[in-house]
């Protein structure tokens, strides 16, 4: 096991996180013990983060300790890995609009104490700024929505100047009849308003017309 970014691992085949509640599964993911230390497979066909992992991600927004904004949380598959990658001394803000995920989401925040579930919609930034005293040091997110670039860049006014940003762009949500190379430039000109553009991941074929889009709050 080979450690690529921080928190995240690897073998010839598959990307893990070291399990943060060991001997406890969240989707049915795939368990590895090496040297005493228990791993958990992280699915790219369930994550668009380890999707682009699996496609060359250069850097990684996420590290030990970090204050996360994760807009977009589901049931938290994804989530729970970011869980492994923080730590307990982390902490993960995770909004979502679903009722349901959210009490999926609030159940694993019963185990996973550095989760912190807000129930609202992710374009609704004065819902929950109040809860960021202090700027956050990532912001990841994962909304099917039209303007997903615009709730992206509404979000920003949480994260620290020069903090990490990854949006996992849905290029049919945004429109059904453009080429996905049109759709994705039209975001990348409204992401540059806060954002210097890192890198752009095409994350096929785990997940049709997506992108994974890494940028650095100026």
């Amino acid at each position: 096991m080979n450690e690529l970014f921080d928190g995240i691992y690897f073998d010839e085949k598959s990307v893990y996180t070291k399990n943060m509640l060991v001997g406890k599964k969240v989707y049915g993911e795939k368990i590895v013990k090496e040297k005493g230390i228990e791993y958990r497979e992280w699915d790219p066909y369930r994550s668009k983060y380890c999707a682009a992992i699996k496609k060359g991600l250069k850097e990684s927004i996420f590290y030990k300790k970090a204050t996360v904004i994760y807009l977009g949380s589901a049931e938290g598959t994804t989530v729970s890995h970011v869980s492994d990658i923080v730590g307990k001394d982390g902490a993960i803000f995770c909004v979502d609009i679903s009722e349901i995920a959210m009490q999926k989401l609030s159940k694993l925040a019963e185990e996973r104490e550095n989760l912190y579930p807000i129930l609202s919609d992710a374009q609704l930034v004065e819902n929950y700024e109040e809860y960021f005293t202090q700027k956050a040091d990532c912001l990841f997110q994962d909304v099917s929505q039209r303007n997903q670039a615009d709730i992206f860049v509404r979000n920003s006014k949480l994260l620290k100047k020069g903090g990490l940003g990854a949006l996992s762009l849905k290029t049919k949500s945004i429109s059904q009849s453009e080429k996905k190379e049109t759709v994705l430039e039209n975001e990348i000109k409204i992401l540059e308003k806060e954002f210097n553009i890192l890198q752009i991941v095409c994350i096929e074929p785990y997940e049709k017309e997506h992108y994974l889009i890494i940028g650095k709050k100026k």
